[in-house]
């Protein structure tokens, strides 16, 4: 006997007929003699609903009571999956985030979880119940509700998996698992079977949107386990998240994420000397902005070039940041594209092999595709490119990695 989380997002549970679908899913694990636990997102759209009717009331809505209002959506799931499991004969309870105890920090909209109290649904999972728990949300310390963060549900299944010491956590999406890439960008794209964690954590912030990437992180530090499967689909294994193993093969790429929210900005003639790169940076720091990409260009006649990215919504907001800044420095201009997008190849295989950075610049190159920009890591690269070029880049650098390919 095993005890598996199961996570299931808005779409699973998008009406009552989806609702039934999970209860059925779930009735089959307790069949086989396995204790269950599951996470419920609210129903798709209503988040956005709710949300949209916090900013009728009031512009810029109070983050405390934003969270009392956007965290009913999953109460209503949870109520209505315990229903369908007791329709079908299984004893079963709901959890709201704050009846579990999951308390959080006070950060109100996006707050961490601290802690965990188990001892009720353990009571309850030896007693034979499905315990159905609300995601996305905890109560801090002075029993004010409080939510996660968007996709928040995924962080609130592994949280709990971690706390139960759950055998493995299964998020249940609208995809059949993680993929060499979109494949509505590469149809021919390959889900894989396996890929470790430190692979998904590059993948997830790098623009893969399978899972999110605080749930990644949780998963990584406690040592869960993580599938993602489909729940529109009776069959398949899905994608095992899991520890890196010798005994794993390792291609040198697993997968080819993508984002094209992506800007780039620019001081141009900033004097080189020490300090000057702190200054820039934390005026940027200052307006709350968040970097990701930094390049410094070679000084010459006691000068340089310094660019970076930021999000596309941002790029104005930076843009103004740098008009001050150079004025501040004595820099010769400042220049900004807000028609860029960043395209990174990941892989552990890049541990062991060279050329992985020529190929990818070869491959590229041959499209006629410019370079604008280079990041890299141990498994990962990227670039970014004109934004047009996107969709092109991510078929060429697939096709030149044989990702369609399954390995012998």
């Amino acid at each position: 006997m095993s005890l598996i989380v199961q996570k299931y997002g808005g779409t699973s549970v998008g009406s009552i007929d989806r609702i039934r679908n999970v209860a059925e899913r779930v009735a089959k694990f307790k069949m086989l003699g396995h204790q269950v636990v599951v996470v419920l997102s609210a129903m798709s759209g209503e988040t956005n609903r709710l949300i949209a009717l916090a900013k009728e009331i009031q512009k810029d809505p109070d983050p405390r009571e934003m969270d009392v209002l956007i965290s009913t959506g999953e109460q209503v799931t949870i109520a209505l999956l315990a229903m369908a499991l007791k329709d079908l004969g299984l004893k079963a309870r709901s959890y709201t985030g704050s009846q579990v105890r999951i308390i959080t920090d006070d950060a109100h909209t996006k707050a961490r979880i601290l802690s965990i109290d188990e001892d009720n649904m353990r009571a309850d999972l030896d007693s034979g119940h499905v315990v159905v728990v609300a995601g996305f949300q905890g109560v801090d310390e002075n029993g004010n509700i409080t939510t996660l963060g968007r996709g928040g549900s995924d962080t609130t299944g592994v949280a709990l998996a971690a706390a139960l010491k759950a055998d493995e956590c299964q998020i249940y999406t609208d995809v059949d698992g993680v993929y060499t890439t979109d494949p509505r960008i590469v149809p021919d794209a390959r889900k894989l079977d396996t890929i470790t964690f430190e692979e998904m954590l590059e993948l997830a912030s790098l623009g893969s949107k399978v899972l999110q990437i605080r749930s990644v992180e949780f998963a990584g530090k406690y040592k869960v386990k993580l599938r993602v499967l489909s729940s529109f689909e009776e069959d398949g294994d899905g994608t095992l998240i899991t520890f890196e193993d010798e005994s794993m093969e390792q291609p040198i790429i697993s997968g080819i994420a993508f984002n094209r929210d992506e800007a780039k900005c620019t001081l141009l003639g900033v004097p080189d000397k020490p300090g000057i790169a702190g200054l820039i940076l934390g005026a940027i720091a200052d307006a709350n902005i968040d970097v990701d990409m930094i390049v410094q260009n070679v000084g010459y006649d006691g000068t340089t070039d310094f660019s970076f990215t930021v999000h596309r919504l941002e790029h104005a907001k930076a843009m103004a940041v740098l008009e001050q800044v150079k004025t501040d420095i004595g820099a010769r201009a400042t220049a900004g594209n807000d028609k860029i997008a960043k395209v990174s190849i990941v892989g552990i295989g890049m541990r062991t092999h060279a050329g992985v950075a020529s190929k990818m610049f070869k491959a590229l190159a041959a499209e006629n595709i410019n370079i604008q920009m280079i990041s890299t890591s141990e498994i990962k690269i990227s670039v970014v490119v004109e934004d047009k070029y996107m969709e092109l880049a991510v078929r060429t650098l697939h096709q030149a990695f044989e990702l369609d390919q399954v390995a012998a």
